[in-house]
């Protein structure tokens, strides 16, 4: 065997795990982080800041008496706050005994500390990862910029077959002399491009320098890939962004809608595309895959998918959105996601979609190489995505995540005492077990779902 034949394969799984160490140590940080800032705002006391579990690599203490540690396994974090036993929080019973009789030490303890403490320092974990999710979603916001009214031309994507017609500066008016609405008012305007005539070449009003007039241009939506989705035939295939696909199966191609009904209709077959990328027409063979789709109800349903999204032809001139209206966007992006897991969860724990669809470290790693392959914007965007799931998974009412601690505060809120510690031991133990159980679930889809 040829050893240099395995080196492409090595070089893909070493960025893989860079990539998956890099997203979880940024969220981790900002997860252990929140639980650190908010407990000293608190008067509780950190023993231990320590990203990464086992052998302890490097450490300092700061003046506040925390140990700052990186250890060698980089797949978690914690924070051991005074009187913790553990990463988990259980109560280190010689260390409170030790302070019992001082109040003062005992105030600085999380067994010790005023109920309102303790809850806003286990609280502080998540609402920190939903706070970096909404903070990249309003950068790209910022970044990317709000759609121009009326639509204005800024550029025309490289295409095989240029329509000359259409010029930077253009403001559209409308297509095959029907008006367009404002891309603002988004079901209208996705149903004004639905009913778009399907043709290569269409007529074009726009105003120009002052003048309304008549241009030929592209179909508004060609078949012009604007992202490859992970785990997905495309990316298996080799697709890329900015691929135009001009053939399926030998049947000339030019809009996103015809490959998306190819795709549907296959029925799971093999298809044959031809693909124009950078003047070179190139050949790819993929299968498309049985995927569960949301839908804007909640609901899923089973579609055959290759894993692309379309992108328009013109580029749009865009407008920087205000503060305001960036942050709004990142809080939106932010609940599309809880929103979207918290459904995806209902709908597999109810058998209506498959459990196929929960991923372990194995799937979210090889996510998380392929958004870096995809460029930085991808890579930040994904490590927001996360950032939320990590945020609502750890407000999941189970012993030993933050919610499951969230619920004894609840019910010390209630009964005026916490659990008995025999109580709390068992219930922590039911947690992990639990957490162990969902782990190794996850990692068995890694393995072995289709």
């Amino acid at each position: 065997m040829d050893i240099t034949t395995l080196l492409p394969q090595f070089g893909g799984f070493i960025w893989t795990i860079a990539a998956f160490v890099i997203a979880l140590s940024v969220i981790v940080a900002i997860h252990e982080y929140g639980h650190y800032i908010v407990g000293r705002w608190c008067g509780i006391k950190a023993d231990v800041f320590s990203l990464g579990f086992g052998p302890v690599l490097y450490s300092r203490h700061d003046k506040h008496g925390t140990r700052w540690q990186i250890a060698a396994l980089p797949f978690g974090g914690y924070v051991k706050f005074a009187g913790d036993a553990n990463a988990a929080s259980g109560k280190d019973e010689d260390a409170m005994e030790q302070v019992a009789d001082d109040p003062a030490r005992l105030r600085e303890t999380m067994h010790g500390a005023p109920l309102w403490a303790r809850a806003l320092t286990v609280v502080a974990g998540p609402v920190f990862n939903f706070a970096l999710s909404i903070i990249i979603f309003s950068a790209i916001a910022m970044s990317l910029g709000t759609v121009r009214e009326p639509l204005t031309v800024e550029a025309l994507k490289p295409m095989p077959a240029e329509v000359v017609g259409l010029k930077k500066g253009d403001i559209l008016q409308a297509i095959d002399g029907r008006e367009i609405p404002p891309s603002t008012q988004t079901a209208e305007y996705r149903a004004y491009m639905d009913a778009v005539p399907l043709e290569p070449v269409l007529d074009y009003t726009v105003l120009r320098d002052g003048t309304s007039i008549t241009v030929s241009g592209p179909y508004p939506q060609p078949a012009l890939i604007g992202s490859v989705g992970p785990e997905t035939a495309a990316l298996a295939a080799g697709l890329a962004r900015g691929d135009v696909i001009t053939g399926i199966d030998g049947t000339p191609t030019f809009a996103f809608k015809q490959l998306k009904a190819a795709v549907e209709s296959s029925e799971g077959q093999a298809l044959q595309l031809d693909v124009w990328r950078n003047g070179e027409v190139l050949e790819f063979t993929l299968v498309p895959k049985s995927t569960d789709e949301p839908q804007a109800d909640g609901s899923f349903i089973n579609v055959l998918r290759i894993g692309i999204s379309s992108e328009s032809v013109i580029t749009a001139a865009t407008d920087t959105p205000g503060f305001a209206q960036a942050i709004e966007r990142g809080v939106a992006g932010t609940w599309r996601i809880v929103n979207g897991s918290i459904s995806g969860l209902w709908h597999m724990a109810t058998g209506a979609i498959s459990s196929c669809n929960m991923s372990g470290p194995v799937g979210i790693a090889k996510v998380s190489g392929a958004m870096a392959s995809q460029g930085a914007m991808s890579f930040i965007n994904f490590i927001a995505v996360l950032s939320t799931a990590v945020g609502l998974l750890n407000l999941f009412p189970i012993p030993a995540l933050d919610g499951g601690h969230l619920v004894f505060y609840a019910y010390e809120a209630v009964v005026g005492k916490p659990p008995s510690d025999a109580a709390l031991r068992i219930l922590m133990t039911i947690g992990i077990t639990m957490v162990l159980g969902l782990m190794l679930f996850a990692l068995f889809n890694d393995l072995f779902c289709p």
